[in-house]
């Protein structure tokens, strides 16, 4: 039985782990860290994670990036693993999880998606034979109109692994609208589209010569990034220190 505390259990992705916990049987919360305790959640709820003395094989965090460096120092100093979610992590503070990685297990993605990991390591097995054989790569991604950030951190990381198998020949190529020039072969296009209600799609497009080879990823509810999370929790119980990635859990 996987131990969890869920950091922002109150919030939408905290109240979706939470009932996503209660049908399975490997895994538990026992406890949950929000700003407000409103809800009758079957577990303790702190309003101060230095309150929270529970024990714990790990812990998910689903919160703002406000104040992590003190959520990174609790995961040390009690030793729990930790699966960090939040997004919009400055330079500094990624440097501060990584040097936290270095004491206590710390599983982070770009995308907690089970899907979108596997994506990201097929494209590389794609990316050496279509893109070594002249094909251009392209990726359009697709969000919800609430969406501060363009293109979507899930997007770079598509692309970053198409680069890191062509051994980074590419350049990011975000915007042509200023340029009037054909299309060099050591550009990658990623596109952002913003509207609606779209959770999340992503599509990495291989064109050649008369023929293109498209791979697609739709998010129709934020459920996938719950359900991964849990995944890595049951993962990463127990780890040794160090930094962790979903390709991880996929192997």
């Amino acid at each position: 039985m996987t131990k969890i505390i869920m950091l922002g259990c109150n919030g939408r992705m905290g109240q979706m782990i939470t009932d996503m916990v209660k049908q399975d049987d490997e895994c538990t919360i026992v406890a949950g860290i929000d700003i407000v305790d409103n809800r009758d959640n079957g577990y303790p709820v702190y309003t101060k994670l230095a309150d929270c003395d529970v024990e714990a094989d790990a812990i998910i965090d689903f919160t703002s990036a406000t104040d992590f460096e003190s959520r990174m120092d609790y995961a040390v100093d009690k030793q729990i693993p930790i699966i960090e979610c939040s997004t919009g992590l400055s330079e500094e503070q990624m440097d501060y999880l990584k040097k936290a990685s270095e004491k206590v297990a710390v599983l982070k993605s770009a995308n907690m998606s089970l899907g979108i990991n596997l994506l990201m390591k097929l494209l590389k097995e794609a990316a050496v034979k279509l893109a070594g054989d002249g094909f251009d790569v392209e990726i359009v991604e697709k969000h919800h109109n609430q969406k501060l950030d363009a293109p979507s951190g899930t997007a770079l990381a598509l692309a970053d692994s198409i680069n890191e198998a062509m051994d980074d020949r590419y350049e990011y190529i975000y915007d042509r609208s200023q340029v009037r020039q054909k299309r060099d072969k050591k550009e990658l296009g990623i596109s952002a589209v913003r509207g609606g209600t779209i959770v999340g799609e992503h599509e990495v497009i291989f064109a050649g010569t008369d023929e293109v080879i498209t791979f697609k990823h739709t998010a129709y509810s934020r459920a996938v990034f719950a359900k991964g999370s849990i995944t890595a929790a049951k993962y990463l119980k127990g780890k040794a220190a160090g930094l962790y990635d979903m390709s991880d859990v996929l192997l």
